[in-house]
């Protein structure tokens, strides 16, 4: 089956601007042999080669990733790991509390996973650390999510901190905030960074990595699998797939998947006046109250101090968007930037971007063996720094024929749910996604 398009990404992400380089591998030149092709080289591809390695470190692992390392989606989201409930589908992110305890266990597996990960392969704390998140309410509305995210925790038996508006100035540096919950599992990543981290300590132990190298083509050759990419090809005994939605230009999952960008813009390097004016801690990570709200996270090291905010968000089912359209939204970072921080006027934007995240209807993965030997660790569900790292983990397990919960869970899991014809799908869906964009009123 001939791939039909390839994965479309947006501006350029500021999280692979401000680290060092990283290694450069090579393109895909002459055909291979592998005992697994991987697809994809972020969250869930890269976190799939580490299992298989650890379970088989005598098993040929290939990982084929389009672009170059941590361009894609996985070094273009807000960097958060989260472990409480953050159900995205939902007004206010609450699910069951059967469903929500876990979906708790499975992320704290995946945030275990992840320190593992920058234990064995040292990463400084700039990159990975578990310093908790705050859910910020700017408006009376989003307080009273916050009360009701509160009731909720506690039924969990989750701590939490409550944080008045005096005590979030004095975090954020911002009186932009009227109340705020911390909750201290959330590891907080530099996304791209991790993801270069983690790509050079597998590709040490062994696992070979080729970027800049599309699949364009897969097809079934007896028992194997054969991957052709624009200057050769791979022959693989099994194929994972971890692609996020890329996954339906494969033919899988047809109309079963939820596409949209969500945008994000980084600010230039705050100068030592600035940092003086603005106050508050030197790196915090905030989520908003309500869903569409604004993601904000103040970042620090080496002498860098930025600010990012992430907001704006468009229904995609062809997984692209125009350039007005991206400039557009981008630009309202730049309201969102002033309301919260005035003392900051003239703080510019450097970098501004779009990253794609994956949903079905049903909020379930895209996650099994589709086909003898070709498996899929797809559908994050929005959460792709979490659910990307616990999909490729358990997909590994599924291949070399270990078991666990997490791995049941995953596999009793209902398939994504149908989506409605064109054009009702994308009129909903556009009424649904403005209609929550409103309601976010002053969370944006």
């Amino acid at each position: 089956m001939k791939v039909r398009n390839l994965p479309f990404d947006p501006g350029v992400s500021g999280w692979t601007q401000i680290m060092p380089a990283g290694l450069e591998y090579p393109e895909l030149k002459q055909s291979q042999t592998a005992d697994v092709a991987i697809v994809g080289a972020g969250f869930a591809g890269l976190s799939a080669a580490r299992r298989l390695n650890q379970l088989d470190p005598k098993s040929r692992v290939i990982v084929l990733e389009a672009r170059r390392i941590a361009e894609g989606s996985s070094g273009r989201n807000s960097g958060f790991m989260i472990d409480v409930p953050h159900n995205l589908g939902s007004k206010d992110y609450l699910g069951t509390l059967d469903d929500d305890l876990q979906q708790i266990s499975m992320n704290r597996e995946a945030i275990e996973f992840a320190n593992q990960v920058a234990d064995e392969f040292p990463m400084p704390e700039d990159t990975f650390s578990i310093p908790g998140k705050i859910n910020g309410a700017a408006s009376e509305n989003g307080h009273k999510f916050n009360l009701k995210f509160a009731k909720h925790l506690d039924h969990l038996g989750e701590r939490f901190e409550w944080l008045d508006a005096k005590t979030m100035k004095e975090t954020t540096g911002s009186d932009f905030y009227l109340s705020g919950l911390k909750m201290p599992g959330t590891a907080i990543i530099q996304p791209a960074a991790y993801i270069t981290g983690l790509a050079r300590g597998i590709y040490t132990s062994g696992v070979e990595i080729f970027e800049n190298t599309p699949v364009i083509e897969i097809a079934r050759e007896g028992n194997r699998w054969k991957l052709k990419t624009p200057a050769a090809s791979i022959d693989a005994e099994r194929v994972v797939l971890a692609v996020n939605g890329h996954v339906e230009s494969f033919g899988y999952f047809t109309r079963r998947l939820i596409h949209i960008y969500l945008y994000a813009s980084m600010t230039r390097r705050l100068t030592q006046d600035e940092v003086q004016i603005l106050g508050g801690e030197s790196r915090w990570g905030l989520t908003p109250s309500d869903p569409f709200g604004s993601t904000v996270r103040r970042i620090s090291g080496a002498g860098d101090n930025r600010i990012v905010i992430r907001n704006g968000i468009s229904w995609a089912p062809n997984r692209t968007v125009s350039a007005k359209r991206m400039n557009r939204l981008t630009q309202a970072h730049d309201r969102s930037f002033d309301a919260r921080f005035p003392q900051l006027g003239e703080v510019t934007m450097d970098y501004r971007w779009g990253g794609l995240l994956c949903l079905s209807r049903n909020s379930v993965p895209a996650f099994g063996e589709l086909e003898e030997n070709l498996f899929s660790a797809c559908c994050q569900n929005g959460l792709g720094v979490a659910k990307g790292t616990l999909s490729g983990k358990l997909a590994a397990e599924l291949i070399c024929g270990s078991s666990s919960p997490s791995l049941e869970y995953f596999r009793q899991q209902a398939q994504p749910r149908k989506l409605p014809p064109e054009p009702f799908a994308s009129i909903g869906g556009n009424l649904s996604l403005r209609w929550g964009e409103f309601k976010a009123g002053k969370e944006k």
